[in-house]
């Protein structure tokens, strides 16, 4: 879909700049024209663009050189090169620097159609060939836990490490963060993968319901007309049985839960027999249980057989470095549901994301890309694909490659949002992990305005 196509024409004769630019406009591109390095430098670091056609001589620099550059600001860039003697030596240099083809001067435009022609049907095959591989191989793994940061990788050690176990597990995180995909990656790591698995949210709902859906009825049961129910600890079997928001169980549920952790049996509604429990229960909370023991939420020695294998689930905000690689694996899940062929998302697009402010977390990203990958007419995500209501969130990466520029920059992003959400200064201090005093210097050396 060449409308979608946009190319950077680096040319410092005007003559030949705006020739080009008028002959790939009437084809159907869209252009972008610059006459030095600097200035498509400039343009690579605000906005994206597919193919860089590039002279190799350059008032302030060498054109293979620049290549070389846009291409590490933006990996997906393609380049042709032009050069004024087509000799064989000049066109293994330029395919050394990463250029598709090469151009010899006086440009003939069909010779250029024709090789933008296969640049794209080249490219169009990789981009798809990449999202297969990356596909197969997530599906070879069986892991769909997406994310190499630090704190996910912290993760994935503690969820193989139990999961080899037939321990129960508590999972404490932000809602949203996925906390059922963790569950369900428990249950196919552990020794009885071949069996059930079977999720309950713990929604308020009557008591007597939300127990006959647990524990089951008694055959002859007739209580609010409950009909006889196995209930979910023996429909599970030996598998595992994941409780979701375990702290919106009543006081008295809990206390038939701890029974069933305790003494590995229960009791169904209405019968005299208790039945074996032998599945392994994985519960999950948004809240911290000790503060709800505190205030007499939750009972103290179901908390205590809970929380002793206990693993926190990062937000998303805390494991940014895997937004990329969730929004990879995002637009395959989508394409593939709505039968469409996007491969990928522009830098920009990546960027943008990047510096959004998930507070709906994985979940929230997940609907992002799904409707964008909706509204995509090419096969690369744009910003405009996007809900509206993720643009301005949060202000992008400063157009430099300042490293003390870039993490000054963040430094502020995140303490403005730690003091948002703890605006008490020796909470918010506790939780950056610094002095009091070293706080209000990083609020007055970094200008944020409370």
């Amino acid at each position: 879909m060449k409308q979608a196509r946009s190319i950077l024409i680096v040319e410092d004769e005007e003559i030949i700049r705006s020739s080009l630019a008028q002959f790939l406009g009437e084809e159907g591109y869209e252009t972008i024209a610059a006459g030095t390095v600097a200035a498509a430098v400039e343009i690579s670091r605000q906005r994206d663009f597919h193919v860089a056609i590039c002279d190799v001589q350059l008032p302030d620099g060498d054109g293979l050189a620049l290549l070389r550059r846009l291409q590490q600001i933006n990996p997906n860039v393609s380049g042709i090169i032009i050069t004024a003697y087509g000799t064989v030596e000049n066109a293994v240099e330029a395919f050394t620097h990463g250029a598709f083809d090469y151009l010899q001067k006086p440009v003939i435009f069909d010779d250029l159609s024709n090789k933008l022609e296969r640049l794209f049907q080249f490219r169009d095959l990789y981009l798809e060939n990449q999202a297969l591989r990356r596909e197969l191989a997530r599906r070879d793994s069986g892991d769909e836990l997406v994310g190499s940061s630090k704190s996910m990788k912290e993760v994935h050690e503690a969820i193989r490490r139990v999961a080899l176990t037939n321990s129960n597990v508590l999972l404490v995180g932000e809602s949203g963060t996925g906390k059922e995909l963790f569950a369900r990656t428990i249950h196919k790591l552990g020794p009885k993968k071949e069996e059930r698995f079977l999720a309950m949210h713990c929604a308020t709902r009557p008591v007597e319901a939300l127990e006959a859906q647990l524990f089951g009825v008694a055959s002859g049961t007739l209580s609010n007309g409950l009909g006889e129910h196995a209930g979910l600890f023996r429909q599970v079997g030996d598998g595992t049985l994941f409780l979701d928001e375990i702290l919106q169980l009543p006081l008295s549920t809990q206390a038939k839960l701890l029974r069933a952790i305790e003494h590995r049996e229960s009791l169904p509604l209405g019968g005299a027999e208790p039945v074996a429990v032998t599945c392994r229960l994985v519960a999950a909370t948004t809240k911290e249980l000790q503060q709800e023991v505190t205030e007499g939420r939750m009972l103290e020695d179901l908390f205590y057989r809970l929380d002793g294998v206990k693993i926190r689930i990062p937000p998303l905000r805390d494991r940014l470095d895997d937004v990329p690689e969730l929004v990879d694996f995002f637009i395959a899940k989508h394409s593939r549901a709505m039968g469409q062929i996007v491969t990928g998302a522009t830098s920009e697009t990546i960027r943008l994301l990047v510096n959004a402010e998930w507070k709906g977390n994985v979940r929230q990203l997940d609907n992002a890309i799904a409707r964008a990958v909706m509204m995509c007419d090419s096969t690369q995500l744009q910003p405009k694909d996007l809900p509206p209501d993720l643009s301005g969130l949060a202000p992008a990466l400063p157009d430099n490659d300042d490293l003390r520029s870039a993490i000054r920059h963040y430094e502020r992003l995140h303490i403005v949002r730690v003091l948002k959400q703890w605006p008490d200064k020796r909470e918010a201090a506790k939780r950056l992990r610094l002095g009091l005093s070293s706080l209000y210097r990083k609020i007055e050396e970094l200008g944020i305005d409370l």
